[in-house]
């Protein structure tokens, strides 16, 4: 019987849920003007099982190095997702800041490719970014863990994206990037421990303090950029 290992899979699970919503939310943003979202889901599918075919190939590749040596390379990727995943954060932040005090973008009526090419396109990078971190957890030992809650996720949102599909949009996807973030670099430096021989307090369990730890800092490094942002725009007396 296979064991699962409860934090990777947490993971895996909040990294998927937070880039498929995504692209649940811009696939129905590219459809706004139209009575169906058929063509922009259809190629959102196409995009997602294209990468996802990849990723399977080359995450079966794994299995055949040693997990000691992967780990450092495991807490790279995440470490760099994490940068990634920060400056997104950050974007989203702003937008959401600015949708507060003004209306949203323009929406022009798209043709179906036109609509099957923006789903394609948006399920493909969003899945891409998804990958990154389940090869990591893969690369760390923790594939069926990584796997399962992906699964999980991608279950999970359908049956709510089908149940409250006009609600889906509301999402609060700035804090959701934010606890992804805290808990990348949280897992990065969890790894980077055990790699270098560190024995945690509590093993498993110190993932919670640094997990706080690691929420506190995230969200102060995004109130620099907001706060300057924030005093930049209004108006000098």
């Amino acid at each position: 019987m296979v064991e699962l290992y409860g934090p990777a899979l947490v993971v895996a699970f909040v990294i998927t849920l937070l880039e498929m919503t995504e692209v649940v939310v811009l696939v129905f943003a590219l459809s706004a003007d139209r009575s169906s979202v058929t063509h922009g889901a259809l190629g959102a599918v196409s995009g997602l099982s294209t990468v996802a075919v990849i990723a399977l190939a080359f995450g079966s590749l794994l299995v055949a190095f040693p997990r000691e040596y992967l780990l450092w390379v495991s807490a790279a990727l995440l470490v760099a997702f994490g940068v990634f995943l920060f400056r997104s954060t950050l974007r989203s932040y702003r937008r959401a800041r600015a949708s507060a005090t003004a209306g949203g973008p323009p929406k022009g009526r798209a043709h179906d490719v036109v609509q099957f090419a923006g789903g394609f396109s948006v399920g493909a990078v969003e899945a891409t970014e998804a990958v990154v971190v389940l090869i990591a957890l893969a690369a760390a030992g923790y594939g069926v863990s990584a796997l399962v809650g992906a699964v999980a996720a991608g279950v999970l949102l359908v049956a709510v994206t089908l149940v409250v599909h006009e609600q889906i949009r509301r999402i609060k996807v700035p804090l959701l990037r934010l606890g992804a973030t805290s808990m990348l670099f949280t897992f990065a430096v969890f790894w980077a421990g055990e790699a270098a021989g560190v024995n945690w307090p509590g093993g498993d369990l110190f993932l919670i303090p640094l997990f706080v730890v690691s929420a506190v800092l995230v969200r102060g490094a995004l109130e620099v950029p907001l706060r300057r942002a924030t005093s930049g725009a209004a108006p000098s007396s």
